[in-house]
């Protein structure tokens, strides 16, 4: 391993502390495999309490598969509502392979970006083992009915907010707020037919993943060109603070994975100051160097370590390499470990960190989850 930097202090990690006795890591993901429907959901477990080595569960078949919409599924997420427990898998409602050829090949991206599926597909568990059936969760839809003219919605993920809401809200103060990738059109441009649209990120709120509770928000990272895949985690500061990290791809003319960071409460709202911290992560992961080769970066913390993880998705089809932190204020360096392990072409998901009990269940059912 290279040097990965000072360590972070007393930084406290909010994710790893939603749960009791942490043990383990649980990671979702798809494959990229253009031969073979595996636009599906795959579950890996960590090695024990390693957040370097892991197993695919299920003997690599997939867990889940969406019979909703495209029936694909990429880009999937884990997230857990710290005061139910209940897990959460939000994905990508998109099927690239359907007729061969796959994403390096002749795939038609323009159709995908502009007229694409405007749903995200979930599920959710109460225990990692049984999961519920899909149902899809439309983010254009707004309160009044009306609908943002989204060319599509790619890469969901969210972050628990304990008191989003005001004091006195019907159904508790608590909410996701839920970020992905859309194009933006004019709300009277509904064949989608502008040509200087562009990806932007994209945010909103939701208690439970359902249209029911889902309130559309507006932008939430806008840089004038394309931009997607933003991935989150903050951190309890020593006096209190919130801090929240993300990192995201630029897609524009100097393409790159970047990362910066906020203290400010509500982060997800316009106007919010954020400070850049490092650019062109992760491009020695690619077989030329380029820093626009990386896609797809997934944030998590070790509760085993006090590292900080960021894995990038080197495209089209190697998958996911990892870089490695002990302060995220000071940026990200290259895991270069003999001993990392993960299976090859696993591609664009989340890691969760578990409980003990959790990744005991885990390893009894095997075989048998989904």
């Amino acid at each position: 391993m290279t040097n990965v930097g000072m360590a972070a202090g007393s930084e406290a990690s909010i994710a790893a502390h939603q749960v009791t006795d942490p043990y383990g890591y649980l990671l979702v993901h798809f494959i990229e495999d253009p031969e073979h429907y595996a636009e599906r959901i795959y579950l890996d477990l960590s090695d024990g309490d390693n957040p370097e080595v892991w197993h695919p569960l299920n003997g690599g078949k997939p867990v889940l598969t969406s019979p909703l919409g495209t029936r694909g599924v990429r880009d999937p997420y884990l997230v857990r509502n710290p005061e139910t427990g209940r897990v959460y898998i939000l994905a990508t409602d998109l099927q690239v392979f359907a007729h061969g050829g796959g994403s390096d090949g002749n795939s038609d991206w323009y159709a995908f970006s502009h007229h694409g599926s405007t749903n995200l597909i979930i599920w959710y568990s109460d225990d990692l083992v049984h999961w519920s059936e899909p149902h899809a969760l439309d983010v254009s839809r707004r309160a009044d009915g009306s609908r943002a003219q989204l060319g599509m919605a790619w890469a969901p993920e969210a972050l628990w907010v304990p008191d989003y809401y005001p004091e006195g809200h019907e159904g508790g103060r608590g909410a996701f707020v839920l970020y992905w990738s859309s194009t933006l059109f004019a709300d009277d441009d509904v064949n989608h037919e502008n040509p200087d649209i562009y990806d932007r990120v994209m945010w909103g709120a939701t208690a439970d993943f359902t249209n029911d509770t889902f309130e559309f928000g507006g932008v939430f990272i806008d840089r004038g060109h394309p931009t997607i895949d933003t991935t989150m985690l903050q951190h309890r500061l020593p006096d209190g603070t919130v801090r929240t990290y993300r990192a995201t791809k630029d897609n524009g003319p100097k393409a790159n994975i970047w990362l910066d960071r906020t203290d400010a409460k509500r982060w997800w709202e316009p106007g919010t100051e954020w400070t850049i911290i490092q650019e062109n992560i992760g491009a020695e992961w690619t077989e030329n160097g380029n820093p626009g080769g990386v896609e797809g970066p997934a944030l998590f913390d070790s509760h085993s370590d006090g590292h900080t993880y960021l894995y990038v998705d080197v495209i089209p089809s190697i998958g996911y390499r990892p870089m490695v932190s002990a302060n995220p204020d000071q940026g990200f360096d290259y895991l270069r470990s003999d001993s990392f392990y993960m299976a090859p072409h696993t591609k664009h998901g989340g890691v969760l960190t578990l409980s003990r009990a959790e990744y005991g269940r885990l390893q009894a059912a095997d075989g048998q989850i989904g």
